[in-house]
């Protein structure tokens, strides 16, 4: 039995919707209205690595890594791993740096790399 860890290039949350439904608690989803200059908290099941030094996008997942293009540019700034019921959790807070327009096909990252 080995230790399972992943490393996500990106921040994806889920549609607010899920968190109205109640079948997610509000921290796993996007929050109604992203706004630059203001901190959120995140919640991610399993043991997950970010990178801290540097901006990552935010986007939205449907599940089994069906991402969205990025939405927002946010540095995450803590982040905190923990047991609940012996299952592995994910934990922090992000600031959101630009928000981007939906309407915009710019591309803002490559990879790791912030474009504009």
């Amino acid at each position: 039995m080995g230790i399972q860890v992943e490393f996500n290039a990106e921040l994806a949350l889920r549609n607010i919707s899920q968190f109205k439904a109640g079948d997610r608690t509000e921290d796993e989803c996007l929050p109604e209205k992203l706004e630059a200059g203001k901190t959120y908290s995140f919640l991610k099941s399993g043991q997950r690595n970010y990178w801290l030094q540097g901006q990552v996008p935010l986007v939205e997942t449907k599940g089994n890594q069906e991402l969205s293009r990025p939405l927002a540019a946010v540095e995450i700034l803590e982040v905190t791993h923990f047991l609940l019921d012996k299952q592995a959790f994910t934990k922090g807070k992000y600031k959101v740096i630009d928000v981007f327009d939906s309407s915009d096909s710019k591309v803002h990252f490559d990879r790791f790399e912030r474009l504009d």
